[in-house]
């Protein structure tokens, strides 16, 4: 399997099995003498860890890392940062069931057609368990960005739609994002979406979630066009993340409602002679590169594919058969999505501010 790392300047390669002995990364181009310690890439692991609900995944990890190499007396050397995360509550016999058969929406079928093999432990690679490695190198990108800028960039992501049911946007309110299982910006819809999911558990099916994740204080000048734009890898990024099947830059569908005059953020310089936007509807970006605004992404995560409820398959003899997938799987994986489209964000940036201080100084 090819292709295990992100990024240019700044870029990472996770690597194991949901199912193996550990999983982890390494991280590669992080300048020296960072401060670094593991509590500071712990806090965002905590966030993302499975077992913290009874919404998500029961499957217990505490998700501890361990820095193996490139911090010395608790600062980045300059030299490849090795990252562990030992595998501790696997249950293999959970898929033995279903071992020789493909779950539909999954990535089970298109392994084993590429690779005529599969690890059908958890899915192997294409588990959701991956993304943790990529929690872990995000926390390091915000340390990364911090040491350059000198300054943090905010990064926040909160879940706005689970299934049918969307927040209203006149309850947003970043403060609420964690004080719930939901990461949810609006308090008002919580025991709502409670309620829901519960009684889609039950039915043996799942939901899917949609996401926003925004980034302040973001300095004008990100991305390198044409083919390196800023929104271009923050889409390729967000689409690596599994099950996530939309990305949107700003208003992005709801751009086809708006006229020119409405779509386009007016410009104003005020008596500081700073920039003033009347409104964000290219998300923070124009032409590829960062105007100094929000930048704005929202995903959409598809339901988990992963269900108690019987579906009609083939098995790896294309067979046809019937499958119901039993074990410890998310009723809607979107929830733990959030830490993970942060990472992504933070890592993207990182890698950008790292090739634009090389190119423009």
């Amino acid at each position: 399997m090819s292709l295990n790392t992100f990024g240019k300047l700044f870029r990472f390669t996770s690597w194991g099995e949901s199912h193996g002995a550990a999983i982890g990364c390494v991280i590669d181009g992080c300048p020296p003498r960072i401060p670094l310690f593991e509590r500071d890439i712990q806090k965002y692991l905590n966030e993302r860890k499975p077992g913290s609900s009874k919404f998500v995944t029961q499957r217990k990890e505490d998700d501890k890392v361990t820095i193996l190499s490139g911090v010395f007396e608790g600062q980045t050397t300059g030299t490849p940062i090795m990252l562990i995360i030992w595998n501790k509550d696997q249950r293999s016999r959970d898929y033995s069931d279903i071992k020789n058969k493909f779950r539909p929406g999954h990535a089970d079928l298109t392994y084993f057609l590429k690779y005529g093999i599969r690890d059908y432990r958890g899915g192997g690679r294409s588990s959701a368990r991956e993304t943790a490695s990529r929690v872990a190198a995000g926390a390091v990108a915000r340390k990364v960005i911090n040491h350059i800028l000198k300054k943090d960039i905010i990064i926040q992501g909160a879940v706005t739609q689970v299934g049918r049911l969307a927040i209203n946007p006149r309850n947003f309110n970043w403060k609420d994002v964690r004080k719930n299982s939901f990461f949810c910006p609006d308090k008002k819809i919580v025991k709502i979406w409670e309620e829901y999911l519960t009684a889609t558990r039950k039915k043996g099916s799942s939901l899917g979630a949609k996401i926003i994740v925004n980034a302040k204080n973001v300095p004008a000048g990100l991305g390198e066009p044409v083919y390196g734009k800023l929104d271009t890898e923050l889409a390729a990024a967000m689409m690596s993340i599994n099950a996530v099947k939309g990305v949107e830059i700003g208003s992005g569908n709801d751009s086809i409602e708006l006229t020119g005059d409405q779509n386009s953020d007016e410009l104003r310089v005020n008596k500081r002679k700073k920039i003033i936007f009347s409104s964000n509807n290219s998300g923070g970006i124009l032409g590829g590169i960062s105007s100094g605004q929000d930048i704005d992404v929202s995903i959409t995560v598809k339901p988990t594919s992963s269900i108690l409820k019987s579906q009609k398959t083939i098995n790896d003899r294309f067979k046809n058969t019937t499958i119901s997938t039993k074990g410890r799987h998310d009723p809607c994986v979107g929830l733990r999505a959030v830490p993970i489209a942060e990472a992504m964000m933070a890592c993207v940036l990182a890698d950008q501010i790292m090739r634009n201080k090389a190119q423009c100084g």
